[in-house]
């Protein structure tokens, strides 16, 4: 036997590759080198399975559905939401409905009920009821507001079979003495707790008058109070503008703009306009200006003195003070002068040859005291 041939060496500057060493492959059935199977399972058992990852796509799917099983196991069935009080959340009704009657769908459907006519007049007109409920609905009709006195129904209860929609007739009588121009008012319907107002707008016939007027203007603590009356028979919209002047300019200037309310031909109402930015020393004057539709127009003021109370207080304790020790000064100045003692008035010695004991009180009379006409006569 011939000795194996040497292997050639390799140099560092070799420029030949190295051949990789390929690790030995175990035979089927025997563990290899090192103990472990690929993947880093003991010997004899097999490697995992690698384990699915839950994508978003994945999760947002199972929270749909599961969100959606909840949603249907809290939903009530249309039996159960029917045999209820008939009230949805804030007392608007949740199965019926009353609106102007004449409308066939929503599109139709009047925003109120407007009637004109003359006074002593009687306007017909209808109120609409839908129940699409599962059950009978009963409901009462009444009016309310200047209007909707005027209103009587055909039967002042009704009640509508299920899914059914009743149109219940209404005479509004104008009377004879009322006012040409705007009114307003309600209709009202209550059932199953509930309660549904349309509004009456009526206009009367006749010369129009439009007449507004602002009242009682005062400024109280960080606000200014004042009350608008309509005077007039027609329905008024006032707008208002604000000014308040001080000693030293402007202070307020709020242009003008629209009020949010109707004021009805006879009502009155009483208001506040915001004013927290008022003065602590100045003498102000508030000014208000409303005007209306048809000319209607009105100015009033209302004036106030801001002075400070501490500052008030101070200066009127020392007046106080230095009157009050005036007023002791001269009273010990005057008891002083009262109560000092007196000289005694000197005596005249008795003349030469008077008997004694005889004094000035007994003196003959003193030709110094003799009456003027004889002051200077000749003896």
């Amino acid at each position: 036997m011939s000795p194996p041939a040497p292997r050639p060496s390799r140099t560092p500057d070799d420029p030949r590759p190295r051949p990789r060493r390929t690790p030995p492959t175990a035979p089927p059935g025997r563990t290899p080198p090192g103990g472990t199977l690929p993947g880093g399972a003991p010997p004899g058992r097999t490697p995992p399975a690698p384990r699915p990852r839950l994508t978003p796509s994945v999760l947002a799917a199972v929270l749909t559905a599961v969100f959606a099983a909840l949603l249907h196991a809290l939903t009530p069935f249309p039996a159960a939401a029917d045999a209820g009080a008939g009230a949805a959340p804030g007392g608007a009704p949740a199965d019926w409905t009353a609106r102007p009657g004449g409308g066939a769908g929503d599109r139709d459907a009047r925003p109120y009920v407007y009637l004109e006519g003359t006074p002593g007049t009687a306007l017909q007109d209808r109120l609409a009821v839908t129940n699409s409920g599962r059950a009978p609905l009963t409901v009462r009709l009444r009016g309310d507001g200047r209007a909707g006195a005027w209103a009587r129904f055909a039967d002042d209860t009704v009640t509508v079979p299920p899914r059914t929609r009743a149109e219940v007739p209404l005479a509004l009588s104008v009377p004879p003495a009322a006012t040409p121009g705007d009114a307003s008012g309600e209709l009202v319907a209550t059932g199953r707790g509930a309660e549904v107002r349309v509004p009456v707008r009526v206009r009367i016939g006749g010369p129009t008058l439009a007449a507004l007027t602002v009242e009682d203007v005062e400024i109280a603590g960080g606000a200014i109070r004042y009350a608008l009356v309509n005077r007039g028979n027609a329905l008024l919209r006032p707008r208002l503008a604000v000014r308040v002047e001080g000693v030293f300019g402007t202070l307020l200037d709020r242009p003008e703009r629209p009020l949010p309310l109707e004021l009805a031909p006879g009502r009155r109402v009483e208001r506040t306009e915001p004013w927290p930015d008022a003065p602590a020393l100045d003498a102000v004057t508030v000014r208000l200006r409303v005007v209306a539709e048809g000319g209607a127009r009105d100015e009033a003021e209302a004036s106030e003195t801001y002075v400070p109370v501490a500052p008030a207080a101070g200066g009127g304790l020392l007046l106080l003070g230095g009157l009050a020790a005036l007023a002791s000064r001269a009273y010990r100045k005057r008891r002083t002068g009262r109560d000092a003692p007196r000289p005694p008035e000197p005596s005249e010695p008795p003349e030469a040859g008077a008997p004694p004991g005889t004094g000035a009180s007994h003196r003959g009379p003193d030709p110094d005291h003799r009456p003027l006409a004889q002051a200077g006569a000749r003896p």
